[in-house]
Formats: C-alpha cells, sequence, structure tokens
C-alpha cells in the first residue's frame, strides 16, 4: 500500500473508524424490539452515511445495501467521505441483522470494513455461498465442491477430535434443509441462527468460546465479503461463490469487472491488501455488547482489527455527550 494510503488509514483506525459504526449502532438499538425492520435499517444506513462522509477519505462502497437504483440506501457504487485523503474500497452493513434487532435477539451488528482502492471483491447485491473456519488449521482443509460430511471430517481430522465434537453454524433458511440433513448425518451438531451471518462465520475464530467450528451455508455476498475482511484480520479460512443464477445477474457481475461465474474465492481475494473492520454490538452478543442507554450516558461495545498487524482491539466506550447521538 502507498505511504499516503498508509497513513490515512492509520488514522482512521485511531477513532474515527470506530465512530461510524458506533453511531449506527446507537441509531438502530433505539428502535431494538420494536417490530420495525425497515425502519431501524434505514436509521442505522442515515448515521453511517452521516459519519462517513465526515471521514477523511475518497470512499466508494463496493459492498453495500443495494446497487444504485436502491438509494437512499448505501448502494453499491456510492461516494462517501470528504474528498480528502486516500481512496478506499469500503464494504459494510449499517445493521447486520434488521430481524436480530426488530425482535431484540443476539448478535445484531453495525459493521465496515475499509481498504485501499481496488482491494475489496466488486460484486452485485446477491446471494454467495460460504464455507468458513477458525484459524490454526492447514491451508486448503476445506472447499466448496466437497460434500459437508468430507469438511467436517477433514476438520475433525485436523482438530484431533471425533466427528460429533464439531458444531456448524448455519442460517435457518428452507433453502438449507438438505444441508441440515447432511450436516446432521455426520453426527455434527448444528446451531441454527435467524440471521447474522457476518457474526456467525467471525464465531468460529473462537470455538472455545462460541462453540461454533464451521460456518456452512448461502447468504447475502455484503455479508460474505465483510465476513472475509474479518477474517483477514482475525486469522482462519473462508470460501465463498456467488450465485449468479440467471442471464441478467451474470450480466450485472460483468459489469463490476466479474468474468467468471463460477469462480471460488479465498479469504484474501476477497479482502486484500491492508483490511480495516469494525464492529459495534446492537444487541448483546457472544463477542459484543449491545448498545446500552443509561439516565446520562450511552455504553458501546466495538472491535476493531487490522489485517496488516493482526492488531485486535476491543473498544468500551461511554458517550456522555449525548446531543451527538
Amino acid at each position: 500500500m502507498a505511504n499516503n494510503a498508509m497513513a490515512g488509514l492509520d488514522r482512521i483506525l485511531t477513532m474515527e473508524l470506530v465512530r461510524v459504526t458506533e453511531r449506527a449502532a446507537v441509531a438502530a438499538a433505539r428502535l431494538r424490539g420494536r417490530g420495525d425492520e425497515m425502519a431501524a435499517d434505514q436509521v442505522a444506513v442515515d448515521a453511517m452515511r452521516s459519519e462517513l462522509n465526515r471521514l477523511p477519505i475518497r470512499g466508494t462502497v463496493v459492498i453495500g445495501e443495494g446497487e444504485r437504483d436502491e438509494a437512499p440506501m448505501l448502494y453499491i457504487g456510492e461516494v462517501v467521505g470528504s474528498g480528502d485523503g486516500p481512496a478506499v474500497d469500503i464494504a459494510l452493513d449499517p445493521l447486520e441483522g434488521t430481524t436480530i434487532c426488530a425482535k431484540n435477539l443476539p448478535n445484531s451488528l453495525a459493521v465496515i470494513a475499509i481498504a485501499e482502492k481496488g482491494s475489496l471483491l466488486y460484486a452485485p447485491d446477491v446471494y454467495m455461498d460460504k464455507i468458513a473456519i477458525g484459524p490454526g488449521y492447514p491451508a486448503g482443509l476445506i472447499n466448496l465442491e466437497a460434500s459437508p460430511a468430507e469438511n467436517i471430517a477433514a476438520l475433525a481430522k485436523a482438530k484431533g477430535v471425533p466427528v460429533g465434537e464439531i458444531a456448524a453454524c448455519i442460517l435457518d433458511r428452507p433453502r438449507h434443509a438438505k444441508l441440515i440433513e447432511a450436516v446432521r448425518a455426520t453426527g455434527a451438531a448444528i446451531r441454527l441462527i435467524g440471521d447474522g451471518d457476518v457474526a456467525g462465520v467471525i464465531h468460529t475464530t473462537d470455538p472455545d468460546e462460541t462453540g461454533i467450528d464451521i460456518y456452512l451455508g448461502t447468504g447475502g455476498a455484503p455479508e460474505g465479503v465483510l465476513a472475509a475482511a474479518a477474517l483477514r484480520c482475525i486469522g482462519g479460512q473462508m470460501q465463498g461463490r456467488l450465485l449468479l443464477d440467471s442471464d441478467e445477474k451474470i450480466a450485472r457481475a460483468a459489469t463490476m469487472g466479474i468474468t467468471d461465474p463460477n469462480k471460488i474465492y479465498r479469504a484474501d481475494e476477497m479482502a486484500r491488501g491492508d483490511v480495516l473492520f469494525a464492529a459495534t454490538g446492537v444487541t448483546d452478543g457472544n463477542m459484543l455488547a449491545g448498545v446500552k442507554f443509561n439516565r446520562d450516558s450511552i455504553e458501546t461495545h466495538t472491535l476493531v482489527l487490522r489485517s496488516s498487524s493482526r492488531t485486535v482491539r476491543e473498544i468500551k466506550a461511554r458517550h456522555q455527550d449525548l446531543d451527538k447521538f
């Protein structure tokens, strides 16, 4: 990365990136448990956009809430930042787990990743097949083209445990019925989650704490790139394949430079170079506490990661200037 870009990312890393996810998380948290997914998502988008436009960057959203015709969401191709500073790619999800937030269930997050321009996968807003495990295993241990039984057996062997001691995280969706059946047939355990597959993938990085060894299934491509960015910083393996299952989707992907609709991307192909990642809890979860509203303060809990240094910063903040929120 060029020196000026590196300096810019260093500056963002100090506190400015944290404020982006903090503001989005606080905005969404005000609507926790209200049952209105769209309203919670919109206030998170508005708060995140406002903070991004304060940053000294020339940013382009490459993974966002949708594509250009879906504004006023933070759409793919939207330009954000003050216009000064380094040119960067941005992947974001202002409210990862909209349903979770609306129901006030665990693991809803405000999430963003930033990297040097050209470093994040530029793809249409489609589904993605995903598989991920945490760090400490031989490279190439998992493969999207292998069966669930083969991947789980390989992971159990590498971990030195019986298959029955492996736990897989899968989104609870009708489309995963056959996958769930296949995983259960191996004897492995399953943790079904209703939403929030960025958190699901990240949970594989600390199975002793989370009880999750492997993530499997189909979810959004935006969440896939964000999860890959986090794994680049923490460690682990991930593969993703865009589901370009129509001529229209293939054509959209081609306009973004994707020439092979069947390509399987590794984490370091979805998020290359020096990557910064930040996530703030909206609701309480395994990794992060949710926003807490006190009489005279607001408490937030944020994780900030950097790939080049493998730095993990955990920031618990008490905000007493309530006018800023």
